[in-house]
C-alpha cells in the first residue's frame, strides 16, 4: 500500500502538492505511489527558476531505470525554487517523496485554487488503494 498523506492535495498524474505558512507557495513533487511504479529515479530535469506554466502543462522529466515520464504541473503559477540536490542524489524521490525529494516550489496564480486537486481520500481511490 502506498503512502498517501492526509494534508496534501493530488492530482490524477501522480504529483502533490504541499502548501506551507505562505498559501500561494506550494512545493510539487511526485506521490510514493508514482515513485514506485517508476523504480529506481536516475534523473530529474526541472524548469528554471522565474519560468511560468499553466496547469497541466509539462514542467519537466523524470526518468528511472526502465522509463522516461513526463512531470505535470498541477496548478498554473510562477517557479520559485528548485531543488537542486536531485542533481547529485536524484534517488532521494524513492526515499522520501514527500520530504527531500520534492521537485519544485510554485508560487500559485490562484492559491484558492488548491481545493480544487484530489484529497487523499480521493486520490487513494484513483490509485485503486
Amino acid at each position: 500500500m502506498s503512502n498517501v498523506p492526509g494534508d496534501l492535495r493530488y492530482t490524477a498524474e501522480h504529483e502533490y502538492v504541499r502548501q506551507g505558512d505562505d498559501r500561494a507557495v506550494v512545493a510539487v513533487g511526485i506521490t510514493d505511489y508514482a515513485q514506485g511504479e517508476l523504480g529506481d529515479v536516475v534523473y530529474v530535469s526541472l524548469p528554471k527558476v522565474g519560468e511560468t506554466f499553466e496547469a497541466h502543462q509539462p514542467f519537466g522529466t523524470i526518468e528511472a531505470v526502465k522509463a522516461v515520464s513526463e512531470l505535470y504541473m498541477p496548478l498554473a503559477g510562477e517557479v520559485v525554487e528548485i531543488n537542486g540536490a536531485l542533481d547529485a542524489d536524484p534517488a532521494v524521490v524513492n526515499r522520501d517523496p514527500y520530504g527531500d525529494g520534492w521537485m519544485v516550489k510554485v508560487r500559485l496564480a490562484d492559491a484558492g485554487a488548491v481545493a480544487s486537486l484530489l484529497d487523499a481520500g480521493a486520490y487513494r481511490a484513483h490509485i485503486g488503494e
